[in-house]
């Protein structure tokens, strides 16, 4: 079954190579758009010093994580963004008839390969951040980095999830659910603390983005000492559990549009 799978994504990824200088094109303008956001964020701290006590490494780390997390999250989850289409056109009608699991069915045939340009760019400033943090870096360290950007994009993954579920109650895709995706993305620029109480709360209780940016950025600056602010990171994963099942309740009130 596993070849199957590989055997959509092979002829996915051909399908998009077929115009390989607009596939080259596409994914270097990604590449140098993505930078936009970095330059804002890098101009702003060279104003202004620190956020929150941040130096301008500690909060590219933020940045970095967030755009890593968000670009590999999206890249497996691009099927996620058509699923209206899928809905509306009958594809998921002959994907319920197939053996296998519906959820790959959905995302290795759509999965959206130009989403590199937007990884290889938050890999180049996570490399120059690094070196400039100020964070003395040991194995723990690297290995909870790692685990920031692991989880990071389980939670943009579980969220592309969780908005592509409504269309099964709406049948159309819901724009304003992006706030959640597209939103969070921007939002995570910065460490998740200058927002307010309020919405610090809402990023580590209901989306629990904090869990995977801020707390265990806490940890790597060593402002706090605790090991829960280690496993933060890990205990962010949960949230995938509920979006799956909510996705499994959308199948079993789904019916079919009749295309």
């Amino acid at each position: 079954m596993m070849r199957v799978y590989l055997d959509f994504i092979s002829a996915n990824l051909k399908s998009q190579m077929q115009y390989k200088l607009s596939f080259l094109l596409t994914v270097v303008g990604q590449f140098i758009t993505a930078f936009t956001s970095w330059f804002g964020l890098y101009f702003v701290v060279q104003r202004v010093g620190a956020i929150d006590d941040f130096t301008q490494g500690q909060v590219t780390i933020c940045f970095s994580v967030i755009m890593l997390s968000f670009s590999i999250g999206e890249l497996f989850g691009g099927g996620f963004a058509v699923f209206a289409r899928i809905l509306g056109n009958g594809e998921f009608d002959r994907i319920l008839i197939r053996p296998g699991s519906v959820l790959l069915q959905v995302l290795f045939p759509h999965m959206d390969f130009t989403r590199i340009g937007l990884l290889l760019q938050a890999v180049l400033v996570l490399g120059i951040a690094i070196p400039k943090s100020g964070i003395t870096w040991t194995g723990a360290k690297a290995a909870l980095l790692c685990l920031m950007i692991l989880s990071g994009s389980v939670v943009f993954f579980a969220l592309f999830l969780l908005s592509a579920t409504f269309s099964f109650f709406t049948t159309q895709s819901l724009q304003f659910l992006d706030i959640l995706t597209y939103g969070a993305r921007s939002f995570g620029r910065y460490p998740f603390c200058v927002y307010g109480e309020t919405v610090l709360k809402f990023l580590t209780f209901v989306i629990p983005l904090a869990l995977v940016q801020y707390y265990p950025l806490l940890y790597l600056t060593e402002r706090k000492t605790s090991p829960l602010y280690a496993l933060s990171p890990a205990i962010a994963l949960l949230f995938l559990a509920p979006c799956l099942a909510f996705f499994r309740f959308g199948i079993s009130r789904y019916k079919s549009t009749g295309s």
